[in-house]
């Protein structure tokens, strides 16, 4: 069997995993109850979803300031690039690496060199992972602090290191010329000369990320910014969380918050982290005294959001993507 056919019955498993494990967390829950509660939210999820495009704006800061002056594009350009990408993460099943990807070839269609939009995009995401690891610890102290249970405290720890040293080994593989490596065995496996352009290319792609690195201000810019965003977006779990009823506090929300942020990144095999981030709201809101119908219901108000938000990212993506098939069909031969 083919690798790429291992991977897609690997993909329809997990999904098919996620299914049934959301589907029995909503029985189990009531779904009436759910449904009445999600219900309760009303214009609560369409104020989530607004409130969400200032996290996305700050996001795209993060990654606008790591643009060398002379190539930075208009911020609104990053701005709605960065909306794309999110949208893509976000709601294409198993493309949670797909959106950077993407962000990174629409910031060249603008007339960013392929090396930088690359680079800046790897920076951004290897910073982004770091402060994550933070705010998770965060969410962590605070749920102990609001809590006191710590049963919870040694495998969370356990899964911070190995997250620490995972991140810490990226970096310093980017450090010591990852890519060069990597297309180097490429060129050897397919034995071509046409590939040699592959290894003068990431050899150059190397040399930019550490340059981009050495940028101190841009890169503790990029940090702070991802910091802000973070916390902002607890804002919208508090948005949520009142809008179903719950009284919670702004210190419940950023717990929650956490547990979203890592959830989606811990299983980010799992298409749409379904089921998974359902047990994770569910885990969390009893240890808060939450009920398990308001818990769930916080969970698809999540969903909600990333749909009112990802799907006209989706449309103007494909727009995006005709508006340059079509010019390119229609271009004079020769040109």
């Amino acid at each position: 069997m083919k690798a790429s056919a291992k991977i897609k019955i690997t993909v329809y498993l997990l999904g098919f995993a996620g299914a049934a494990l959301f589907t029995l967390l909503l029985i189990r829950q009531g779904a009436m109850s759910v449904g009445a509660a999600v219900a309760t939210a009303g214009w609560g999820i369409a104020a989530v979803a607004a409130f969400h495009f200032i996290p996305i704006f700050l996001d795209a800061m993060a990654w606008w300031v790591l643009f060398p002056r002379d190539e930075r594009p208009a911020w609104q350009n990053t701005y709605w690039m960065r909306w794309i990408g999110e949208s893509i993460s976000n709601l294409v099943p198993s493309a949670q690496v797909g959106g950077d990807v993407v962000r990174a070839r629409l910031a060249t269609l603008g007339g960013i060199s392929f090396t930088t939009a690359a680079a800046t995009v790897i920076v951004d995401i290897t910073l982004g992972v770091f402060i994550q690891i933070g705010f998770t610890f965060l969410g962590i102290f605070l749920l102990v602090r609001a809590t006191g249970q710590t049963s919870f405290l040694g495998p969370s720890l356990v899964g911070i290191i190995v997250g620490i040293a995972a991140i810490v080994g990226f970096f310093f593989a980017q450090r010591l010329g990852m890519f060069r490596f990597l297309s180097n065995i490429i060129v050897r496996l397919v034995r071509s000369e046409e590939w040699n352009s592959l290894v003068e290319s990431a050899e150059k792609l190397d040399q930019t990320v550490r340059a981009f690195y050495g940028r101190q201000k841009a890169v503790l810019l990029c940090c702070g910014l991802t910091v802000v965003s973070l916390i902002v977006s607890s804002g919208e779990m508090w948005i949520a969380l009142h809008a179903l009823g719950v009284n919670a506090s702004i210190i419940n929300a950023l717990i929650f918050q956490s547990t979203f942020m890592t959830i989606r990144s811990a299983a980010f095999a799992v298409p749409g982290t379904l089921g998974v981030q359902e047990s994770g709201y569910l885990v969390v809101g009893n240890l808060l005294g939450i009920p398990g119908d308001a818990a769930f219901a916080l969970s698809l108000v999540a969903r909600m959001r990333d749909l009112a938000v990802g799907i006209p990212g989706l449309i103007a993506w494909q727009l995006i993507e005709a508006r340059r098939f079509w010019r390119l069909r229609t271009m004079p031969a020769g040109r």
